[in-house]
């Protein structure tokens, strides 16, 4: 399996290269074949430079252009239509989401299920240095999309997750042009019916840079696509909920439809 990694980099030219590098170089020593998609957000520094010095580097990471205006979800969305590989992974450009926590989603998405998910706030989980206001946010907006769509996941509005080439497919089309596209992904899957795992997954707070995320733009956003989403699984009247949630060491499973694979295996007799 080819796993993609999508990062949406704007003005990263402090981070870029170090991410990049910390990344590839975990991949290859799992023997992980990959690709690394660079989608460059209009950036006004030397984002762009550096990763076209990347590429060059290594024929695994490539550059893209975003072709639409400035926006974290627009920069996500170039790089979910360029990425070429069988999975998919979304992770900042800003060093905080760990490489080793890329290799679980892998092997998680290798056991079958078709989205891996991860959650900071779980037993083995944790942050670092996170900004204590936008830490109380967070806490206060997952609980709510956990107390309306009763999914028990706590980390919802984080966009570092993988999902498998088909699951991109069917959450079409996306609608949001900016973070609010980090709830939108997980939720369409889950309400359309895709299995997934939950494991514990570290965060660092960026070294470089500034943060993209604005919290007084964000309000309405998350809102809107929160409860187009959640009106379309009651219109729908689907049930994501079937089955029972098991723990097994460090991960969590939770029932669903089985995975493609699973399902060629059934049609096959096997």
């Amino acid at each position: 399996m080819r796993l993609s990694v999508v990062i949406p980099a704007h003005n990263e030219e402090g981070s870029i290269a170090e991410t990049v590098h910390s990344i590839t170089a975990r991949l290859r020593a799992e023997d992980i074949n990959y690709e690394i998609v660079c989608v460059d957000d209009a950036s006004t520094d030397r984002t762009a430079q550096i990763i076209a010095a990347l590429a060059e580097q290594d024929p695994g990471v490539r550059y893209v252009r975003s072709p639409y205006r400035n926006g974290f979800g627009f920069a996500v969305r170039a790089g979910l239509e360029a990425f070429e590989g069988d999975a998919v992974a979304i992770m900042m450009a800003d060093l905080s989401d760990s490489p080793d926590d890329l290799v679980a989603y892998y092997r998680l998405l290798q056991a079958g299920y078709d989205c891996a998910f991860g959650s900071r706030f779980m037993p083995g989980g944790g942050v670092e240095d996170y900004p204590r206001v936008k830490l109380y946010v967070n806490r206060l907006v997952n609980a709510g999309i956990r107390l309306l769509f009763g999914h028990g996941y706590n980390d919802t509005t984080n966009a570092f997750k993988a999902y498998r080439r088909e699951v991109i497919d069917t959450v079409q089309p996306l609608l949001s042009h900016h973070f609010n596209l980090t709830v939108e992904l997980p939720l369409k899957a889950i309400v359309r019916g895709h299995s997934y795992a939950i494991t514990p997954i570290t965060w660092t707070n960026r070294r470089s840079g500034e943060s993209k995320l604005k919290l007084q733009e964000m309000g309405s956003r998350y809102a809107y696509i929160v409860l187009m989403v959640f009106l379309e699984h009651h219109l729908s009247r689907g049930d994501y909920r079937r089955g029972d949630t098991a723990s097994r060491g460090n991960h969590r499973w939770r029932a669903g439809r089985p995975g493609v694979r699973d399902r060629e295996r059934e049609r096959a007799g096997t």
